[in-house]
């Protein structure tokens, strides 16, 4: 098929702000996910602007049933250091590019295949924070005795490890991630299955592998912290929580910073001082967070 023939994949629209589209066509003969389905051709316009798009619609074009998704740089960018719609990296990665505005997405495709220095510290930065949420999850479920709970959690607390794994050897983790940690760390692979086929109790699987956190992923916590830690020391005034969620490097991990800059603190890694007023008012004094040069 020919998709650069297709008029209505070749529409360059500034009025709506679009910077370009993508093209993903595959057989129509089989069932391909939620978001694909079984649609011959999965098209993206990829919009310059930060909001949320969320548009989608579904056509014919004589025999070709197609569906189009309309999708933001932002959703895009996020989507690479998150790795949450791994139907949109697909089609990012293998699609092919109908149009563009000034390589806007060439661009986008070319530093995910680079995955230099900039998207590895995002990325790692993105993973540790899901991997300590899943990880304290897991530890006060399994405290309160809801072990199904504290299993599920330490299960994504491990896929999470797992992906720091390939990013710390220049990987970017796509959905084949056990593929490649199965030969490039057998300790972990291990640690895999005795928590999935191991012959020990669920309890007993699950304190296990909190335990190889502890001492194996906590460990790494400077490390994965890279980006944070360049942030917080890119000036000498101490920054305070708001300033840093509202960092724009800091952005795909706003939800879980709190978490992770407060086990930095407890580690020593990160200083905190409360000398400031705060901003509701009172004899309350704001805890602002600072690393030493």
């Amino acid at each position: 098929m020919e998709l650069k023939n297709l008029a209505f994949l070749s529409e360059q629209s500034e009025e709506t702000g679009a910077v370009g589209a993508i093209a993903y066509s595959h057989p129509g003969d089989r069932f391909h996910g939620s978001l694909i389905q079984d649609f011959e051709l999965l098209v993206f316009v990829v919009h310059n602007t930060d909001q949320l798009i969320s548009k989608v619609g579904h056509y014919k074009y004589g025999d070709l049933r197609y569906q189009m998704i309309y999708v933001s740089r932002h959703e895009l960018q996020s989507s690479v250091i998150t790795g949450d719609n791994n139907n949109i990296m697909q089609c990012l990665i293998e699609g092919e590019i109908i149009w563009e505005a000034d390589n806007a997405l060439s661009d986008l495709r070319e530093e995910l295949s680079a995955f230099g220095t900039e998207l590895r510290e995002q990325k790692l930065l993105h993973e540790f924070a899901s991997f300590l949420k899943m990880y304290v999850e897991a530890k006060r479920y399994i405290q309160e005795g809801h072990v199904v709970d504290a299993y599920y959690n330490v299960l994504e607390a491990l896929g999470n490890w797992a992906r720091i794994v390939l990013i710390e050897q220049g990987i970017y983790p796509d959905h084949a991630v056990w593929t490649h940690v199965q030969s490039l760390d057998r300790a972990l692979w291990k640690l895999y299955q005795e928590l999935t086929v191991s012959s020990e109790t669920l309890e007993q699987r699950v304190e296990l592998v909190l335990l190889a956190c502890e001492f194996s992923v906590m460990s790494k916590m400077s490390d994965c912290s890279g980006l944070l830690l360049r942030v917080l020391g890119s000036r000498r005034e101490p920054w305070s929580m708001d300033e840093l969620v509202h960092h724009p490097q800091l952005r795909f991990v706003r939800e879980d910073l709190p978490l992770i800059l407060r086990k930095l603190v407890f580690r020593s890694i990160v200083k905190e001082s409360a000398g400031w007023p705060s901003f509701i008012g009172g004899d309350g004094r704001e805890i602002r967070y600072w690393i030493e040069a």
